[in-house]
């Protein structure tokens, strides 16, 4: 169980972020619903834990821009005097092959995905080390362990998560922090409901358990990764992807 921890979920507003921090709420966490664009959407998760009789909050940040993730940082511990878990999900992908792929759609990813991680880590840092205690989940990608055609960006940014799990694992270890990465296959979820039947098809093939996960599947693994039970893990990288990636 998760009760009393405080919980930071970047891009909690929907797909696997959401049921993140609905998992997280569940079992005992207060969350932050952390969403960039979408305060509709994360006002509804925030109503769906009220509802189930968890706690939330709802706290709008560009995780990409430095000082604002400063800020979020900041609230959150003036609101609740600590930050047990901090999972770092907020993403967005700008898909094209490398020939065609524009600088701008290549920063933008790296941006969100990688330096928005990187943002967040930094500066929950200081309060996880102060607390002696922490828990900190990289949300990373098959694409990032096995790259991925038309996904130059993408992979590249997923790929870097894996890079600082290592690193921030092995600088905080001594005082109780660990941090982890999971690295979702192809998951049910806004982004892959819009693919063809064909292209759907050709990735099924490469799949061994011949289906799609769910956010669920996502979510518990994060619980499990933030709960006392899996205190001795750390700098790891667990493959969520129904074996593409063995």
């Amino acid at each position: 169980m998760l009760t009393d921890k405080i919980a930071v979920v970047t891009g909690a507003s929907r797909g696997i972020g959401r049921e993140i921090a609905r998992t997280l709420a569940a079992k005992g966490a207060t969350v932050i619903v952390n969403y960039n664009g979408s305060a509709a959407k994360a006002e509804e998760v925030v109503e769906e834990i009220q509802k189930d009789g968890g706690k939330a909050e709802a706290v709008q940040c560009n995780v990409s821009d430095f000082e604002k993730a400063s800020e979020l940082m900041a609230y959150v511990v003036k609101q609740y005097g600590r930050i047990d878990i901090l999972v770092n999900n907020a993403g967005i992908t700008r898909d094209n092959l490398l020939m065609k792929m524009s600088e701008e759609d290549y920063d933008a990813v790296l941006n969100t995905n990688l330096k928005g991680a990187f943002n967040c880590i930094r500066h929950v840092a200081r309060q996880m080390l102060k607390q002696k205690s922490g828990r900190i989940i990289n949300i990373s990608s098959v694409s990032g362990v096995l790259g991925n055609a038309g996904q130059v960006n993408y992979s590249a940014s997923k790929a870097g998560l894996i890079g600082i799990t290592k690193s921030v694992a092995r600088e905080m270890a001594s005082r109780g922090i660990t941090c982890n990465a999971i690295a979702p296959g192809f998951i049910d979820t806004e982004m892959t409901q819009v693919l063809s039947d064909q292209v759907k098809t050709a990735i099924l093939d490469q799949i061994p358990l011949k289906h799609f996960g769910s956010t669920k599947d996502i979510a518990n693994t994060a619980a499990f990764l933030a709960s006392d039970d899996a205190g001795y893990i750390t700098g790891q990288v667990i493959s969520v992807d129904g074996g593409m990636a063995m």
